[in-house]
């Protein structure tokens, strides 16, 4: 296990079209796309779009994916290919389905840890 992940936002469209090439997760849920970096930092977007609901509904699914997510990386065991050096070093693209909208956070954390161990981010 390594020290919790400082969980930088994931910035402009050049990375999120990056993101396309990444390996690919999902769960009921959500899915996701991630790829390894070399800059030792964790960068994360979190996309909730208009068919999840309105404003505090995106929000809320938006805030409690980003907590489930520190949740996971400060408690679980990284890959070797999502590490540089020892440190957690990878790009991650989190978008929620509209089911979503309707889960609490315990669910939202379930599928995230599933989405993230069938894309091999956690070992």
């Amino acid at each position: 296990m390594i020290a919790t992940p400082l969980i930088h936002s994931l910035k402009g469209d050049r990375p999120f079209q990056r993101m396309r090439r990444g390996r690919a997760g999902s769960a009921g849920l959500l899915s996701l796309r991630w790829r390894a970096q070399r800059d030792r930092q964790v960068r994360v977007g979190i996309v909730v779009s208009k068919k999840v609901g309105k404003a505090v509904v995106r929000n809320r699914v938006r805030r409690r994916l980003r907590e489930a997510l520190k949740a996971i990386l400060s408690d679980a065991e990284l890959s070797d290919s999502a590490k540089q050096r020892g440190e957690a070093s990878f790009d991650l693209l989190v978008i929620a389905r509209p089911e979503a909208a309707l889960a609490d956070y315990w669910q939202l954390k379930a599928a995230l840890y599933q989405a993230l161990k069938k894309a091999r981010v956690l070992a």
